[in-house]
């Protein structure tokens, strides 16, 4: 549970700094030139990274209030889980706010959809795909 904790202790402050970032992006003058579309999607990358900070953030308040003197195996559980389900809406949160970042520099919305979509598979591969593949490598060794 230590590690779990651990964990759910270090990832808020990256997202909350990419939230801080996502919000100071909209009082920029250069964002009220962008595309209504642009903007729209800027949107949704903030309110994925505000879904991905509830996530992340829950396991504390889950062990303070559902078992404050206990660790048990449905806590380690249901915290794993929930940092595991942060990184999905933070991949699309990312992915997303790629596409605006390139749109704003490139002027080129094909260029964007490249740029977001690699984005979204690699994390998508390096945060899911690969550990999954790994996890049924060990249980099919046994282990």
């Amino acid at each position: 549970m230590r590690n779990v904790l651990e964990e759910a202790r270090m990832v808020p402050p990256g997202i909350q700094a990419l939230f801080g970032f996502q919000t100071v992006a909209v009082f920029n003058q250069r964002f009220k030139e962008l595309a209504s579309g642009v903007q729209t999607t800027h949107t949704i990358a903030l309110l994925s990274v505000v879904v991905a900070i509830a996530l992340v953030m829950m396991p504390a308040a889950w062990y303070r209030i559902v078992e404050p003197h206990q660790v048990s195996c449905q806590t380690v559980s249901v915290a794993s889980g929930l940092i595991c389900a942060a990184l999905l809406p933070l991949a699309f949160g990312v992915a997303l706010d790629i596409y605006v970042m390139v749109a704003a520099v490139t002027d080129s919305y094909a260029l964007s959809m490249v740029c977001a979509a690699a984005t979204l598979v690699l994390l998508l591969v390096l945060w899911f795909a690969i550990p999954m593949l790994r996890r049924a490598v060990y249980r099919a060794a046994g282990r």
